[in-house]
């Protein structure tokens, strides 16, 4: 296949990420058309690019391993949909990241005091038991993050309603790798608090943990 039937056919709407991402993991060498793809002004060939990229990432990581710069860049990008793919790229990437790259720009990563979308911090929540897995020496890190979601300010466009679903998925969270963590007391405290959370579905999220922890 040639590069520019690749581009062709990203913007096309029956044309499905999954067939490009095939294309690519049987010839890598398609992949820079990809990434320049996601510059691309046509938002059809953008997005569907980057979805191409993150499906890479969940099958074949070490394909796109040694890009994993340019998707910490994307961290800072002021399109949200391409810095939410590309903290789920991230995430597929630890469970190969034989040089720690991810180690050195956790913080960058975990930036919830300045995250300001409900979605953008969901992503950081989902994404964080599988990078606690690939990388248990960062476990007391990704926990201590994980906790600051309790005392989170609530402001426009963040409601209360907002952060206790966020709760939610951050017991969900701790759930996945609570077996590994040092945080242990702090992890059952801070689920104790939330069986008393106003959203009913993260209160009973608090119990059911609680049931198989205590």
């Amino acid at each position: 296949m040639k590069n520019i039937d690749i581009l062709e056919k990203l913007g096309k709407k029956e044309h499905k990420a999954e067939d490009t991402a095939r294309n690519i993991t049987r010839d890598p060498t398609l992949l820079p058309e990809i990434f320049k793809a996601t510059s691309s002004r046509n938002p059809g060939i953008k997005f569907k690019s980057a979805q191409t990229l993150r499906l890479i990432s969940e099958k074949n990581p070490e394909t796109l391993y040694q890009k994993m710069d340019f998707f910490v860049d994307l961290l800072d990008s002021d399109n949200n949909i391409l810095k939410w793919i590309a903290m789920d790229i991230i995430a597929n990437l630890t469970t190969i990241d034989t040089k720690n790259k991810f180690d050195k720009i956790l913080d960058k990563y975990y930036h919830l005091p300045s995250a300001k979308s409900m979605i953008t911090i969901g992503h950081l929540i989902d994404n964080s038991a599988k990078i606690a897995k690939a990388k248990p020496h960062l476990t007391k890190r990704i926990t201590n993050e994980l906790l600051k979601i309790e005392n989170m300010p609530t402001k426009p466009p963040i409601t209360q309603e907002c952060k206790n679903i966020l709760i939610g998925k951050t017991i969900l969270a701790f759930d996945k790798f609570f077996e590994q963590t040092e945080n242990k007391a702090h992890i059952i405290s801070f689920v104790k608090r939330q069986t008393n959370n106003p959203r009913n579905a993260t209160k009973i999220k608090a119990q059911k943990f609680l049931k198989n922890k205590e």
